[in-house]
């Protein structure tokens, strides 16, 4: 049995497929967790989506910002963007199907000892506190009203957490660090402004998982949005596939124990990557989570 951990697909179906036979994914055997943004920027989210949705256990998925943008599109709470690609979801015979299936799916997962994210954790939360949070995203989600939330959901305020954040307010916050985070300072205030280089943050904001005593610090946590940070990506664990521009699978595969690329070279021409977890490796350093390649872009 292995497991896999494969993040910002963004519709890109046949990448997927020749990464997954290249793995030799076996769904009676394997499992693979998706780290959000199934779907967009690629030429087939409509085959990511049924693909996922038809696997089962053997695939297991959180959301992303590009699905929860997807939702709220379908939903007429939100313009289409000119990058979009998603009008095959939106004229599918079976969207209604895909998407109350997408709705349901959390943000964040915990499994064989990882913390499973998008984007990031703010540094006040520990696993728990993420779960439970978690949890009250799913529940609204699941809810007949959603679309309630869905149009309240957009903006970059509040930009920290406090417990007694309420309603609205309070799902916004916890949407906003688990899929959009990269930058905050030491009290947990996010920044959204900066998105290609930690160097360019304002000062006092550093990338989340460098801020010191971290709630979650040495608990394993994987993630797809960290991958911008060509110098810091080795304090957590990044996994990013997508399509290559020639449109072949460029998998890089990744063992618990290997050593960042990007710390070693600094190098953005490494391939894109999954993160595969042989069972017989999980539990053991936990304190110190395996290192992910570099992003080509």
């Amino acid at each position: 049995m292995a497991l896999y951990m494969i993040g910002d697909v963004q519709g890109c179906m046949p990448s997927l497929q020749r990464l997954l036979d290249t793995l030799d994914f076996s769904a009676s055997r394997d499992t693979v967790y998706l780290l959000g943004d199934l779907v967009n920027r690629g030429p087939d989210s409509l085959g990511v989506l049924r693909w996922a949705h038809q696997a089962g256990t053997s695939a297991l998925c959180i959301q992303g910002n590009h699905d929860l943008n997807l939702l709220a599109v379908a939903h007429g709470l939100r313009k289409p963007h000119r990058k979009d690609t998603l009008d095959e979801i939106l004229t599918a015979p079976d969207r209604d199907t895909l998407l109350n299936w997408l709705r349901l799916q959390p943000l964040a997962r915990h499994a064989h000892g990882w913390l499973m994210v998008h984007a990031g954790v703010l540094p006040q939360w520990t696993v728990d506190t993420t779960l439970a949070l978690n949890a009250e995203f799913e529940s609204a989600m699941a809810s007949p009203d959603f679309t309630a939330f869905l149009n309240v959901m957009y903006g970059n305020t509040p930009d920290v957490w406090d417990d007694n954040l309420l309603g609205a307010d309070r799902l916004r916050v916890v949407v906003n660090a688990l899929t959009r985070l990269r930058l905050c300072d030491a009290n947990g205030r996010m920044e959204f402004e900066t998105k290609d280089d930690a160097a360019a943050a304002p000062p006092g904001f550093m990338p989340w998982f460098d801020v010191p005593d971290r709630q979650t610090a040495g608990h394993p946590i994987a993630m797809t949005c960290c991958h911008w940070i060509r110098d810091a990506c080795g304090a957590a664990t990044s996994a990013q596939q997508g399509c290559s521009p020639s449109g072949r699978p460029t998998a890089q595969p990744q063992s618990r124990s290997s050593v960042c690329p990007a710390r070693k070279r600094k190098s953005r021409a490494q391939s894109h990557l999954f993160q595969p977890i042989r069972k017989k490796a999980i539990g053991k350093n936990r304190a110190n989570p395996p290192q992910p390649a570099a992003d080509p872009h």
